[in-house]
């Protein structure tokens, strides 16, 4: 199988209930403009000096037991994420 899914892929994976949201989600991204014409993507886009730096900061301790009890395995120092969607 590809490393790309197609949104038809993504939306047929096995377990997953139709979900009205999620489908108006994929029918704008099946509509979106994919032109590189920045003039008229303006007012949908977002200019990279408009995000913050992507730095280190260190959390409040409540807020890192949050984390550690939502993904509770660790390996090599770092949390395991559970895969969400396989090949």
């Amino acid at each position: 199988m590809s490393k790309i899914m197609t949104v038809d892929v993504l939306s047929s994976i096995k377990g997953a209930k139709p979900s009205e949201a999620v489908n108006k989600l994929f029918e704008v991204i099946k509509n979106a403009n994919a032109t590189n014409d920045v003039a008229s993507n303006l007012h949908n886009s977002v200019s990279l000096d408009d995000l913050r730096d992507d730095v280190v900061i260190s959390s409040p301790d409540s807020e890192k037991q949050i984390i550690i009890e939502n993904f509770p395995k660790e390996k090599n120092g770092f949390l395991v994420v559970s895969k969400v969607i396989e090949e």
